[in-house]
């Protein structure tokens, strides 16, 4: 994973050193027109096409049948499901995260901002993993309230937390 972040790294500073085209110039610019540039060029952050260590984490504690571990990974979200809302109100998708592991993902969305996913999305996330022999369940996909630790999940640029 350090490989190809530094391979990342040596890339770009190699094109930093190239020369500008004519008429393109050095300037600082706003936060707003580099935001506009990327959304034009629909560029992706350099992290969304690496995967987090081949979810190995996620893979271990399906294997041990862990539960209540704050967990990172990524994953293609296989299907939308309809929203629980028994309760607080949660948005039910499944990501498959390996070919062997599917989670069930319960994304709060009394507490967070529903997360705008279609189906073949990359998504990566931060939450709560629970163990259940069909894969997994993660929540606490969005901030605590009380300030604690929290969990988020990032598809297209966008993060919800």
């Amino acid at each position: 994973m350090k490989r190809y972040a530094l391979i990342a790294l040596f890339s770009v500073l190699a094109a930093c050193q190239q020369t500008q085209p004519q008429g393109v110039s050095n300037q600082p610019q706003s936060t707003v027109e580099v935001k506009s540039q990327v959304q034009a060029l629909n560029l992706q952050p350099l992290s969304s096409g690496l995967a987090k260590e081949d979810n190995a984490a996620l893979k271990q504690a399906f294997a041990q049948k862990q539960s209540h571990l704050w967990l990172e990974g990524s994953g293609i979200v296989k299907k939308l499901l309809p929203d629980d809302n028994k309760g607080d109100r949660h948005q039910r998708f499944l990501v498959s995260v390996s070919p062997e592991q599917t989670l069930l993902f319960a994304h709060n969305i009394d507490l967070a901002p529903r997360a705008d996913l279609n189906l073949g999305d990359q998504i990566a996330f931060r939450g709560e993993y629970i163990y259940n022999p069909k894969g997994g369940i993660m929540h606490w996909t969005h901030h605590d309230p009380n300030g604690k630790q929290g969990g988020w999940i990032k598809v297209n640029g966008q993060t919800y937390e």
